[in-house]
């Protein structure tokens, strides 16, 4: 009998401060309805160079330790996913070991395929777990990033930052992952890339997309065969992605989870025998159903809209606010995830709602971590966006939060707040 592996519980950490992206908009002379209705964008996040990749992380990492009460004896793996590394060599993981106190007897690394390598860390841990070899321990993987484009860019109201902290186990209160039954996808390409010196990365936005839909419907494809072989699933009048309580999507911004799941959709429908006869013009009509997405993918985006482009930790952002809001309902019933990284990467995977997922996710109290947030003017945002990235300014960190002090030496010193 295989085990039950999956998310025993998350925390989130963010930015502590952020803009609203209709400010943004009249600064930069644009109609607010571009970001709002065109992004699905409410608000974009703001990292201070005090709020760098290892601070976020190890706040959320020490948030799901305390909220959760996690006895950090089991814990034999540390993985940090993330595109937003700070060294060459040192991982972010090992600065988070050092910062909580965190046993030495464990396996600590990092991830990295752009916005894949959090997925790509969960998977490593949930079949560490799933095979034996984790002999009871369970794992900890933080998807940490932030994503940044620069003043006056194309990609300016897409930004973003914050990470989240998954524990994974053999109690998988949050989401009992089915193991072994992913597809995947991967192909060279060149949509997204940050060359080694560069804090802006460089995008083929329209490219990226057709990757990014290209790449998901081979992943989505892959755990369809699974699935309906293994009898999750099964081809009727209603197709196997529609038997999905709900899905998530990897979101670079709200808007591209329509359009994900509207490629999801047709690539059932180009295939399902029911929809034989249909042109496919009408098949293409039929895949843009607002009721499916509306039932299936509207309700996780809330955190996503409030925070913008967290790389890594979109898909897991995306989680976090579906279960924030419908945890209890979805009690026992399966969703789908797709995780998508440039380069390119995909892989979809499926799982079933814990009975204590609401339980779970109360205690990370998501409101207040956005409660306690600055709003900041636009004039502000530009001053903290001109900031060097290796002189953070002497800011006393948040109760319970991390921040970056200074670099001594190629030394990085944190605080954590009283």
């Amino acid at each position: 009998m295989k085990k039950r592996v999956g998310i025993e519980a998350l925390a989130v950490a963010v930015p502590s401060r952020y803009v609203d992206i209709e400010d943004l908009a009249r600064a930069r002379g644009v109609d607010p309805a571009k970001y709002t209705a065109g992004l699905g964008a409410k608000e974009m996040a703001v990292n201070d160079p005090g709020e760098d990749t290892v601070a976020l992380a190890a706040t959320a990492a020490a948030r799901l330790i305390r909220q959760q009460d996690v006895d950090t004896s089991r814990i034999g793996m540390l993985v940090v996913g993330t595109e937003t590394g700070i060294d060459h060599s040192k991982p972010v993981a090992s600065h988070v070991q050092g910062l909580l106190k965190l046993p030495r007897t464990m396996r600590t690394y990092d991830t990295q395929h752009a916005c894949y390598g959090g997925t790509a860390g969960l998977m490593a841990a949930v079949e560490w777990i799933a095979s034996g070899a984790g002999a009871g321990k369970v794992a900890v993987v933080i998807c940490s990033d932030i994503a940044r484009y620069g003043l006056n860019t194309a990609g300016e109201p897409t930004q973003g930052g914050g990470a989240v902290a998954l524990l994974v186990s053999e109690q998988p209160d949050l989401l009992a992952i089915d193991v072994g039954l992913n597809g995947v996808c991967t192909m060279d390409v060149y949509d997204f890339w940050r060359p080694v010196g560069r804090r802006e990365a460089l995008v083929d936005g329209h490219y990226s997309i057709t990757c990014y839909l290209e790449a998901l419907s081979g992943a989505y494809r892959g755990w369809r065969e699974k699935a309906v072989e293994a009898g999750l699933v099964r081809w009727s009048d209603t197709q196997p992605g529609e038997q999905l309580a709900r899905i998530a999507y990897h979101v670079p911004f709200c808007k591209m989870a329509r359009k994900a799941h509207t490629q999801l959709r047709l690539c059932d429908l180009e295939e399902s025998p029911g929809a034989a006869g249909l042109t496919p013009e009408a098949r293409e009509e039929a895949a843009k159903s607002a009721a499916s997405y509306d039932a299936q993918v509207a309700s996780s985006l809330g955190l996503n809209s409030r925070i913008g482009n967290v790389y890594t930790a979109s898909l897991y952002l995306a989680l976090a606010g579906l279960l924030h809001r419908e945890a209890g309902a979805l009690a026992g019933q399966r969703m789908g995830l797709l995780s998508y990284g440039s380069g390119c990467a995909a892989e979809f995977y499926s799982g079933t709602v814990g009975e204590k997922a609401a339980e779970r996710m109360a205690k990370a109290d998501l409101d207040t971590v956005l409660a306690k947030r600055e709003r900041i003017s636009i004039e502000e945002y530009e001053r903290l966006m001109k900031l060097p990235s290796d002189a953070p300014e002497a800011v006393a960190p948040a109760p319970g939060a991390f921040r970056l002090t200074e670099i001594r030496d190629h030394r990085r010193l944190y605080a954590e707040g009283a």
